[in-house]
């Protein structure tokens, strides 16, 4: 690992502090995230690997997500996401039902949406409700609760990290170089 300084300040999630870092600055460039979904019951149901590439226009920051899961199923996703204050967003890909809402307080993200998840061979609306968490080094964790109707159905963890604090890229999933 590279022995990089960043300038992320990030020191607690105390929701009265100043925001100090933002979604845009952390997914520009390339980023790759380590995952899994567990049960209602913590058992381990898949895991996962991703690769993010970000661009920032200065308005819209684009996201294209190319998953890699243990079975070898692939899935790619697009997010664009609108930044409307200081630490407010609102994004969207296709199967996002209205708008992905989120917010910075601290070192956390808070990002909640409704979508369409296909599971098997059926589609299912489901809610998430995401705690991004910014950490001291540059690494994200993020912690989802997935849940239908109220119930929770488990849990979605991952952890990513920037291109630029790698020796060298852990895979590669997309199609070409950004």
């Amino acid at each position: 690992m590279n022995n990089h300084t960043h300038s992320i300040d990030v020191r607690n999630n105390d929701p009265s502090e100043q925001y100090s870092w933002s979604l845009e600055e952390y997914f520009q460039g390339r980023t790759y995230a380590w995952g899994l979904f567990e049960d209602r019951f913590g058992k381990v149901r898949r895991q996962f690997t991703v690769q993010v590439d970000g661009h920032w226009d200065g308005e819209i920051l684009t996201l294209h997500e190319y998953f890699l899961y243990d079975d070898q199923e692939t899935e790619t996703r697009t997010w664009i996401i609108h930044k409307h204050d200081n630490a407010c967003y609102k994004g969207a890909f296709g199967e996002i039902i209205g708008d992905a809402k989120g917010r910075i307080k601290g070192n956390t993200l808070n990002w909640k949406y409704t979508m369409n998840l296909k599971v098997g061979e059926r589609t299912w609306r489901v809610n998430f409700d995401d705690q991004m968490l910014l950490q001291p080094n540059g690494i994200m964790i993020n912690r989802a609760t997935m849940s239908k109707w109220g119930f929770e159905l488990g849990h979605v963890t991952l952890f990513f990290t920037p291109e630029k604090m790698l020796s060298a890229p852990p895979f590669l999933l997309s199609p070409k170089q950004p």
